[in-house]
């Protein structure tokens, strides 16, 4: 007995009515309740739950009001919670259970509603000669797919789930569930389960035309800005607009990187455009990671002085709202729905048949080899220049560096041997952060500076400007650390196995 044994499907001729008849003909039972109730799936948009193992319900009658956390693969009920209506944020919810396991899966994300089904619930109860309950059964009628029988075994009874399902199976012909009611139902939205992801997946031939093979780069890239812009305009969570400008982001990397492959005027044109994307994007994304980063300022303070901080807080969000209203008026002006149809109308044209640029005719692997250790030897000079005494400067470049080799690193990861190429970019992305967080903390250092001499001028109380001035000393701290570590990744980065498998797989062709 296998653990999908929890779960069968009716066949579509055979009713609840009639099931629960011939089912009474083998057992003893006792039907409990029968009522309408409206089943909700819920995730977060990049399906972090799904992806986890899990699947959370809300089911929704004139007498309960719950939201379960199923294992996706067993089938076994993981939490559960009565609430009269599903909090937006896991920390909005009551500690206990349900919170701890979804909390550290979720962390920033929403959750919200996926699909919806309105289901006709049958509880029941199987009974032994005694007249005790050694087993439940719950049968969801559904209008729209086959309807399903769940096995809630007893402990103690695990005979009787046994005999239940040797009935199911060898008596009544019912099979088990193959699919699950949560695909089923995207299925009838045309949806299927994670089919929101913000890694790239962009397949490629070695041997396609490189300017064939930059479009579709960069529709992947448009899509992703798309698929994110009504979320980053509604402030759903934080992430729409991480990934909206990620994706900007990269669009900007190969415009600047995948040399020669389209035409310098569409080039520039559209560089000015995402430049400005990102430029009017970064205020709302700033202010959205210190307010993320709050808790952790917090902790960062002495007991004493954690409360006289809640001011700053209040200022934060006060701007971040600010930012978030001029973000949406961009995101809906006519500059950027024009442009951004008129992009996707370019990339979406037929290639010209006759083309003069070499590059735009190459094939793509070996304008992927050039760049990409082009960008790796830029990477390995600018790193072995810095030494104890170089400026801040020379790293925030150094940083941008690896960040273009890293996005052409994933552009082009499906050319490559999938292991090998995986790899080098958990490489990169090592030594990445250190570079990523020198620069984080010297932003957020000098940010609270200006924002601590804009609360003055509000007659902010004198223990929250004390506060926020031992928090910078903090930064200032976890900025040098950071710098004092940069050698010794730097060191790491360069190995000589390190160095091996960049040039293995990207100095071939240079």
């Amino acid at each position: 007995m296998t653990e999908n044994s929890l779960y069968f499907e009716l066949p579509a001729n055979l009713t609840v009515k009639k099931f629960i008849a011939k089912l009474g003909k083998q057992v003893d039972l006792q039907i409990t309740t029968q009522e309408y109730s409206i089943k909700t799936f819920y995730d977060s948009f990049d399906w972090r739950l799904y992806n986890a193992g899990m699947i959370c319900e809300f089911n929704h009658s004139q007498n309960l009001s719950q939201l379960s956390l199923v294992d996706r693969k067993s089938g076994h009920l993981m939490a559960v919670e009565e609430v009269a209506s599903v909090p937006k944020f896991s920390q909005q919810f009551v500690d206990g259970r349900f919170k701890k396991s979804i909390a550290t899966v979720l962390e920033m994300r929403a959750l919200l509603p996926l699909c919806q089904l309105p289901v006709e619930v049958s509880r029941i109860n199987i009974l032994n000669k005694d007249q005790k309950t050694v087993l439940r059964l719950q049968i969801d009628n559904y209008e729209l797919l086959n309807n399903r029988i769940h096995l809630i075994p007893l402990k103690g009874y695990e005979k009787a789930h046994k005999k239940i399902v040797d009935i199911l199976q060898n008596t009544l012909a019912i099979k088990q569930s193959t699919c699950s009611v949560i695909s089923e139902a995207l299925k009838q939205q045309g949806r299927k389960p994670k089919d929101y992801s913000s890694k790239l997946a962009i397949q490629l031939k070695p041997e396609m035309r490189a300017e064939l093979a930059t479009k579709k780069i960069f529709k992947q890239l448009l899509q992703a800005i798309q698929i994110n812009e009504a979320g980053t305009i509604e402030d759903i969570d934080t992430e729409f607009l991480h990934d909206f400008r990620v994706a900007v982001r990269r669009t900007r990397a190969g415009l600047s990187q995948i040399k020669n492959t389209l035409p310098a005027e569409t080039v520039a044109q559209y560089a000015d455009f995402f430049a400005w994307l990102g430029q009017i994007t970064s205020p709302t994304r700033d202010l959205d990671v210190y307010l993320l980063s709050y808790q952790k300022y917090q902790q960062a303070l002495p007991l004493t002085l954690r409360d006289d901080l809640t001011p700053f807080y209040a200022f934060l969000k006060q701007k971040q709202q600010q930012a978030q209203k001029e973000l949406a008026e961009h995101l809906k002006s006519p500059k950027y729905i024009k442009q951004l149809f008129a992009w996707e109308q370019y990339l979406n044209e037929p290639s010209a048949k006759k083309v003069r640029a070499s590059q735009t005719n190459q094939a793509i692997k070996q304008l992927a080899d050039i760049r990409i250790w082009k960008v790796y030897q830029r990477v390995l000079k600018e790193g072995s220049a810095i030494s104890d005494k170089s400026p801040a400067i020379a790293l925030h470049d150094l940083r941008k560096t690896c960040k273009k080799l890293r996005y052409l690193m994933e552009f082009f990861q499906s050319l490559y041997p999938q292991s090998e190429i995986k790899e080098s970019i958990k490489v990169l992305k090592g030594f990445q952060a250190v570079l990523g967080d020198f620069q984080d903390y010297e932003v957020q250092e000098i940010s609270i500076k200006e924002f601590s001499q804009e609360m003055m001028c509000q007659k902010t109380p004198s223990n929250t400007l004390l506060a926020m001035g031992v928090l910078v000393q903090f930064l200032d701290t976890m900025k040098c650390n950071a710098r004092n570590h940069f050698a010794e990744q730097f060191k790491l980065f360069t190995d000589a196995e390190n160095m091996r498998l960049f040039k293995q797989l990207f100095s071939n062709k240079a």
